[in-house]
């Protein structure tokens, strides 16, 4: 049975704040700089056009790689919310994560590239007060990754 590991909040990250963020951000700040007249605010006006810039290309970058990922005994199920791959769980190499972003991104390190590429991006669930410890999604994932004997078999 599939199991989320992703947070529910990742569409939000992932297309809602790009969407809203970056052109109303962007409407605000062009007016605010081709409105300008006199050059004591014209300064402040382009230094906020930078931000704008610096921001939305941060925003792209952290959010929009976001996937949503699932696991069930045997795979790791990542969607990019148009389509579904199934990974065997044999073929994750590591699982790192980001404890300097708010959000925690999980990076799935693959031993070959995926249609997603060899590198799966992922918020996991939320957890108050976790201060710089590592979220027990990443432990999750190296222990369902490392192959070993269950009845009889590998995995």
């Amino acid at each position: 049975m599939k199991r989320r590991l992703s947070s529910l909040q990742t569409v939000l990250q992932k297309v809602i704040l790009p969407a809203l963020w970056i052109p109303l951000f962007g409407i605000v700040t062009l007016s605010m700089v081709f409105s300008s007249t006199g050059s004591h605010s014209a300064s402040p006006n382009w230094l906020l056009l930078l931000v704008w810039i610096v921001g939305s290309a941060f925003i792209l970058w952290g959010s929009v790689r976001l996937k949503e990922v699932s696991v069930d005994d045997d795979y790791l199920y990542v969607s990019n919310y148009l389509k579904e791959i199934a990974i065997p769980l044999s073929d994750i190499f590591d699982v790192t994560e980001n404890r300097l972003l708010n959000y925690r991104p999980v990076t799935i390190h693959l031993k070959s590239p995926s249609e997603f590429g060899d590198k799966i991006v992922f918020m996991p669930t939320v957890r108050f007060f976790a201060g710089f410890s590592s979220h027990p999604v990443v432990a999750e994932l190296k222990d369902l990754a490392r192959p070993r004997i269950k009845s009889g078999r590998f995995r």
